[in-house]
């Protein structure tokens, strides 16, 4: 039975795509310094301003910082306004932002480039919104499905890559910011036009109050799913965000003996956006492969797997000298299993969590960003205080190991309580 199939006759298929296109190009905004972020530093060294590694890592991770904390914020948004209304206004500032950036030109400094990274927390936050105004139409039996399509918001991250670095090798990269601010406007209106709010009689609101977080975040397992999941998509984040600065930075002179002649490309920063693109994909493709992974042999058994090749590839990497071609493959490798472990770890929370979900997706998802946040300024203080990364991949690989670490000592004890009541395999 194909997927329109399933959802013929069902929920509201205008608010489903509305909520996908929002989500997915917000997310591709979200990350924009990331494929951009070779070109923004270099613009700046043209001027006289030599960032440090620590600043280049700043400006990366702000907006992922900004993120993970208004996800909750815009949470609360959706319970008190409504997700429409959520969405527009900050659809409204993010479009303001990117104009800004463009208005401002080769005149914008570091402190204004970083209050912008701000407010492209308000893209990543999106999160928050699309999913609950696509879920909210839908019957329970429908909602793996619906927040499936919904959250398949990597896509744009992928398209970021691909495209941006040639944007601005031809039209400077604040034309890429104008380019995402139109696309973003056009969004903004299609939106307005054909999303709606599910109404009461489809779905009634259950609004999530500042207790209800505080509660479970004195449960233990909240913190165990934290641990996880800001290690699946922090690690897949921050290395998203952080790849192609990585590369430039380290294999400048292998990507411009290595050409890419079936790409008719020589432009080490338009290279690199593409290896970036190819490892974003990877994880983003792979993220359902995940979770019917864990599925099938458990969310535990699962994360086992997933994290302890997580850390081998970090450990080669930052222990033996290997030829860039491989380096590429180790990162593809990396994210490919950071992805699927973001499907497995969300196995696992709806078993854990079932009467709390909604909270619990926001709690989890701030988590995540926040990982992504510390493992970008962690690499960028190995390189200012190393003058390398090695330091930074080795502390990433060290943490996975905690964690894998933590299965054991938590597997028993779900496996025997709520794992033994919850229907699927712990």
């Amino acid at each position: 039975m194909s997927v329109f199939k399933k959802l013929k006759g069902q929920g509201d298929m205008p608010t489903l795509f509305a909520a996908f296109i929002y989500f997915d190009l917000s997310f591709m905004i979200w990350t924009l310094m990331g494929p951009l972020s070779s070109e923004i530093i270099e613009s700046f060294a043209a001027t006289g301003f030599i960032m440090t590694s620590s600043q280049k890592a700043t400006m990366l991770s702000l907006p992922i910082l900004s993120g993970a904390i208004l996800r909750i914020f815009l949470g609360f948004g959706v319970d008190k306004f409504g997700a429409k209304r959520t969405a527009l206004f900050s659809q409204a500032i993010v479009i303001f932002s990117l104009i800004f950036v463009y208005v401002l030109g080769e005149s914008i400094t570091y402190n204004m480039l970083l209050v912008i990274g701000v407010l492209l927390g308000f893209a990543g936050a999106s999160f928050a919104v699309a999913l609950p105004q696509a879920g909210q139409w839908y019957p329970p039996k429908l909602q793996g499905l619906v927040l499936g399509i919904a959250g398949s918001a990597n896509f744009g991250v992928v398209m970021g890559f691909l495209f941006s670095p040639k944007i601005a090798q031809h039209y400077g990269w604040q034309t890429v910011f104008l380019i995402a601010a139109i696309l973003a406007g056009i969004l903004f209106i299609t939106y307005a036009l054909i999303a709606k709010d599910a109404p009461p009689e489809v779905y009634r609101a259950n609004p999530k109050k500042l207790r209800d977080y505080v509660k479970l975040l004195k449960d233990r397992d909240t913190w165990w799913f934290n641990l996880f999941y800001a290690i699946s998509f922090g690690g897949f984040v921050g290395f998203g965000v952080f790849l192609k600065l990585y590369l430039t930075d380290t294999y400048p002179v292998e990507m411009k003996e290595l050409g890419l002649s079936w790409f008719m490309e020589d432009n080490i920063n338009v290279m690199a956006g593409y290896f970036g693109a190819l490892c974003i994909f990877a994880g983003t493709f792979l993220r359902p492969v995940g979770g019917a992974i864990a599925d099938k042999i458990g969310g535990i058994k699962a994360l086992y797997i997933l994290f302890s090749t997580v850390a081998v590839m970090m450990i080669i990497n930052a222990t033996l000298t290997i030829p860039f071609i491989a380096v590429v493959f180790v990162f593809f490798i990396t994210m490919a299993n950071l992805g699927m472990a973001n499907g497995a770890v969300f196995q696992l929370v709806p078993q854990r969590f079932a009467k709390d979900i909604g909270v619990m997706v926001g709690i989890v998802g701030a988590a995540g960003g926040l990982g992504g946040t510390a493992l970008i300024k962690t690499l960028g203080w190995s390189k200012d205080t190393y003058d390398g990364y090695t330091v930074g991949f080795l502390l990433f690989a060290a943490v996975v190991i905690i964690a894998i670490i933590g299965l054991g000592m938590v597997k028993t004890r779900w496996r025997t309580t709520w794992g033994a009541q919850s229907g699927g395999i712990i």
